[in-house]
């Protein structure tokens, strides 16, 4: 069996003494990994590493085995994400989400938000908007997407300014204010189109959300702690955003809407 495909490598781990297993995230193949025979060498090493693109071709005898890749590097981008903490945390920030997800499952809009977004964290304060709605889409893939286009009690999408801890879904000011000191905050960029750059402080209750329902339901099931590379990079953005730190407190339940 075999294909062909384009990816973005998300890690590596050495194999026995010449090979590397090497983890990509493809367009049409989802995340999958596969060895890469003498990827130890001089030649090979700056190829394989974190945050480059590169054309795959992978072949196995049979789908289930590991297989085996080899590739051709398109675009060389991982010794300038090195060069900045924002790039360093954002690159491994964004792998850990895709780890989420099942291998060999096929997410070809993911796909291209990460290409989209590893080429922006020279401009973390940009990044960080597209950063938020990547995590979003995490949820929506994983089965926990947010509702955040009509307010789960009037069926309106007026004055959206609430996100229910309880529902994950948007709630009008008039409905959520009695509740207000239970409730999340929506960010208004989240609720326009895309474009632009997004209020700091829309920014800040944007990082609050995604992690409320991250760790509501993906890192407590599944008894993780939240990426250490998400919470550095999310602390490197405060200072930038004229905040200290990220609001982390849990959110009331029992919440009428």
């Amino acid at each position: 069996m075999d294909w062909s495909d384009e990816g973005i490598i998300i890690g590596t781990r050495r194999h026995g003494e010449t090979s590397v297993i090497v983890e990509l995230m493809t367009e049409r193949h989802g995340r999958h990994l596969g060895l890469v025979r003498g990827g130890r060498s001089r030649a090979q090493r700056p190829v394989l590493l974190a945050g480059n693109s590169v054309h795959a071709t992978w072949r196995a005898r049979l789908d289930e085995h590991l297989g085996s890749y080899t590739l051709e590097p398109s675009t060389f981008r991982a010794a300038r994400l090195m060069e900045t903490p924002a790039g360093l945390y954002g690159l491994q920030a964004l792998a850990a989400l895709v780890r989420l997800l099942p291998e060999r499952d096929p997410h070809p809009q993911l796909y291209m938000a990460l290409t989209t977004l590893v080429d922006l964290f020279e401009d973390p304060v940009l990044a960080a908007g597209l950063f938020v709605r990547f995590e979003l889409r995490i949820l929506e893939e994983l089965g926990f997407g947010l509702d955040l286009e009509r307010c789960v009690a009037t069926g309106t999408n007026d004055d959206l300014a609430y996100v229910s801890p309880k529902s994950g879904r948007a709630v009008s000011r008039s409905a959520g204010d009695p509740y207000r000191d239970r409730m999340l905050p929506l960010p208004g960029f989240l609720v326009a189109a895309p474009g632009g750059r997004p209020d700091n402080s829309d920014l800040v209750d944007a990082f609050h959300l995604t992690g409320f329902f991250l760790a509501r339901h993906v890192y407590e099931p599944r008894g993780l702690p939240p990426p250490e590379a998400r919470e550095r990079f999310v602390a490197l953005l405060m200072p930038a955003l004229g905040a200290t730190a990220a609001r982390s407190g849990d959110a009331g339940e029992g919440v009428s809407p």
